[in-house]
C-alpha cells in the first residue's frame, strides 16, 4: 500500500510545546455534555429527520436531563429552520434548557439564523469557520489575514444583531473548524480576540469550541493542543473551553476524556456517535465511562433500551449490538468461562448485599465481566448469560437455576455441559432457558424404559419401598453413590447418582414431595444405564430436542 503518500501528524501541524499536566490528572465531575444529534448528527443521514422525528429526538434528549442541546443549522434548509421556529413559538424547551443555534461566517446566513431565534428566551448563536490550512487554501482561497478579518466581520455582525434582541439571553459560541490542523498561534489570536469583540465576562461566558473535525494524531496530541489552549485563553473564568472530536481513527471517545483532563469544560458528541464519516464522538459510551468510574454522568441512562430504540428510529441507523453500554448484546456472555466467572459474581454480590443489610442495586459493584450492573441501565440479568456452543457449565447452570429453579449438583453441570454442547454443535444455534429444560429433563427426567413401577407395587410402603421392589423384581442390583435435592414449584426436585452394574449414571426426578422424587431419580438413573447398555443413546444426547 502506498503509505508514503500521506504524512504523520508532526509534519502536518505544530504541535505546541508544554510540560504536560493533564496526564496526572482525574475527571472527578461531568463535563458539560452537548448532543449536536439535531444538527451535525442529523447532516450525517441520508434521510435527514423530518420537524415529527426532530421533535422525538429533542423530547428524548430534554428527558435525559442534557441542559444545553444544539437544535439545528437554520439556514442550511427549510426543515432546520422550521424546526427552531417549532421550538420558538411551541413551548417546547423547558426554563433550564439553552437551544444552540450553528451559523457560518457569512452575513446573509447569520441573519438568517437570528430570524429563526426570535421569540426564544435565551440562545447560543454558534459561529464556525474553518481554519487549518489546506481548508484556507483549498476551500477558502484566503490567507491567515483575510479569514481572521473575515471571522472578526462575522462575530461583530452577531453582536450588533444581538443588541437589537434583548428580550432574547444570548450567549455565544465559536468554532474554529479543524482545529487540531490549525496553527496555534492562530486559533490562540483568533479566539482571544473574538473574545474580547464579545466581552466575554464570568455571568456571560464565551464558548471556544475547538473539534477535532478530521482526527489525524493520536488523542494524547490532541490533549497537549488543548492544554495549550486551557492555559494560554484571554479571561479564562470567561471562557467555556468545548471540544467536539470526530471519530476518523477510531479514537473520539479517548480524544474527548483527554481533552476533559487537558483542561475542557464541554463536550459536543451524538447519542452513539452518529455523526459524518466514521462518527462524532459518542455521548453515551463517555457518559458511561464515568459512571463506571464513580461519577455522576449528570444524564439520566435508566432506560438504555429506550433510548436505543428511540435513536434507531429517529436516524433510521441500527445501533451495533456490540455498542459499549448500549447494544443488545454488551451485557450478554456466552464463553464458558466467562459465564461461571458472572454467576459466581452475581451470587457473590447477593450474598454482599445481605451481609450489609441492603438491597442488591444499592450494594458496591463488583462483578467479573460487567463494568456496571447492567440493572442501572434497564436491563435485566437474564440476558447477561446466554448458551450456544461455546458455552460452559456455569452459564448453564445458572440459566437453569435462574429460570426454573433447577439447582444442579457440581458433577451434573459438567456432563449436562456436554449434552448441551453436543445438541447446540448439531443445531447450530443458542439454545434458550426453555431449550435447556426440554434437554435436561429428556436426558435426566425421562422414565420410559425398562424398569417401572407398576400398577399396585408397593402398595401402602411409599415410593422408596416400591422403588426397592420394582427392582429386585427385575434382577438389578443398585448403588446409590450420591442422593439429593431442593423445594420446587409445586413439590420438589431430587437428583440421584447410580453404579448400575459397572456404569456410574446420574438421574433426576421431580414430584410433589422430596421422597418420590427421590424414587424417580434413581429410577431414571436405572432406566439412562440400562438404555447405555442397549446401545441407545438417545435418552443421553437428546439431539432432537432442539428445533
Amino acid at each position: 500500500m502506498p503509505s508514503h503518500r500521506y504524512r504523520p501528524a508532526h509534519e502536518r501541524v505544530e504541535i505546541p510545546e508544554i510540560r504536560r499536566a493533564w496526564p496526572g490528572r482525574r475527571i472527578e465531575q461531568a463535563p458539560l455534555w452537548v448532543p449536536v444529534d439535531l444538527r451535525d448528527g442529523n447532516q450525517a443521514l441520508a434521510e435527514p429527520m423530518d420537524t415529527p422525528r426532530k421533535r422525538r429526538m429533542f423530547d428524548l434528549l430534554v428527558a435525559m436531563g442534557f441542559k444545553e442541546i444544539e437544535v439545528g443549522y437554520p439556514s442550511s434548509s427549510r426543515t432546520d429552520f422550521d424546526f427552531v421556529r417549532h421550538l420558538a413559538t411551541g413551548g417546547a424547551v423547558p426554563d433550564d434548557v439553552t437551544p444552540v443555534v450553528f451559523t457560518a461566517a457569512r452575513r446573509d446566513l447569520i441573519e438568517q439564523t437570528f430570524a429563526s431565534i426570535q421569540g426564544m428566551p435565551r440562545a447560543v448563536v454558534h459561529l464556525y469557520t474553518a481554519t487549518a490550512p489546506v481548508w484556507r487554501d483549498v476551500v477558502l482561497g484566503q490567507d491567515r489575514a483575510g479569514l481572521h478579518a473575515l471571522i472578526r466581520e462575522a462575530a461583530g455582525h452577531i453582536a450588533r444583531l444581538a443588541d437589537a434582541m434583548p428580550a432574547t439571553a444570548l450567549r455565544f459560541e465559536f468554532s474554529p473548524e479543524v482545529f487540531n490542523c490549525t496553527e496555534p498561534d492562530f486559533i490562540l489570536e483568533v479566539c482571544n480576540g473574538l473574545t474580547r469583540l464579545w466581552d466575554a465576562s464570568p455571568d456571560r461566558p464565551v464558548i471556544h469550541n475547538l473539534p477535532a473535525t478530521v482526527e489525524i494524531a493520536t488523542p494524547n496530541l490532541y490533549a497537549d493542543q488543548i492544554e495549550y489552549m486551557h492555559r494560554h485563553l484571554e479571561r479564562r473564568d470567561a471562557v467555556i473551553l468545548s471540544v467536539h472530536p470526530h471519530n476518523d481513527r477510531g479514537t473520539g471517545v479517548a480524544c474527548a476524556e483527554l481533552a476533559v483532563l487537558a483542561g475542557a469544560q464541554r463536550v459536543e458528541g451524538c447519542l452513539f456517535g452518529n455523526g459524518e464519516r466514521t462518527g462524532n464522538v459518542d455521548l453515551v459510551t463517555l457518559a458511561l465511562n464515568l459512571y463506571a468510574q464513580g461519577v455522576d454522568p449528570m444524564v439520566d441512562f435508566s432506560d438504555i433500551d429506550v433510548i436505543r430504540r428511540t435513536v434507531e428510529e429517529c436516524n433510521r441507523l441500527p445501533v451495533h449490538v456490540r455498542h459499549p453500554y448500549g447494544g443488545d448484546l454488551v451485557y450478554t456472555a456466552f464463553s464458558g468461562t466467562h459465564q461461571d466467572a458472572i454467576s459466581k459474581g452475581l451470587a457473590h454480590h447477593e450474598r454482599a448485599a445481605a451481609e450489609r443489610g441492603v438491597p442488591v442495586g444499592e450494594a458496591p459493584w463488583s462483578v467479573p465481566y460487567l463494568p456496571i450492573d447492567p440493572a442501572d441501565v434497564g436491563r435485566t440479568y437474564e440476558a447477561v448469560i446466554r448458551v450456544n456452543s461455546q458455552s460452559g457449565k456455569g452459564g448453564i447452570a445458572h440459566l437453569l437455576q435462574a429460570h426454573h429453579g433447577l439447582d444442579l449438583p457440581k458433577a451434573l453441570r459438567a456432563e449436562f455441559s456436554r449434552v448441551v454442547q453436543d445438541a447446540t454443535d448439531r443445531s447450530g444455534r443458542e439454545a434458550t432457558p426453555e431449550d435447556l429444560l426440554r434437554l435436561f429433563r429428556a436426558a435426566y427426567m425421562a422414565q420410559d424404559g425398562p424398569v417401572t413401577l407398576g400398577e399396585g407395587e408397593g402398595e401402602g410402603a411409599g415410593p422408596a419401598a416400591a422403588l426397592a421392589a420394582a427392582l429386585e423384581a427385575s434382577g438389578i442390583a443398585v448403588e446409590v453413590l450420591w442422593q439429593g435435592g431442593h423445594p420446587a414449584e409445586g413439590g420438589a426436585v431430587a437428583y440421584a447418582r447410580c453404579r448400575v452394574g459397572d456404569t456410574s449414571v446420574w438421574g433426576a426426578g421431580e414430584d410433589t414431595d422430596a421422597a418420590s422424587a427421590s424414587a424417580r431419580a434413581v429410577l431414571a438413573a436405572v432406566n439412562r444405564a440400562l438404555a447405555g447398555q442397549r446401545g441407545d443413546r438417545s435418552q443421553g444426547w437428546p439431539g432432537d430436542v432442539m428445533p
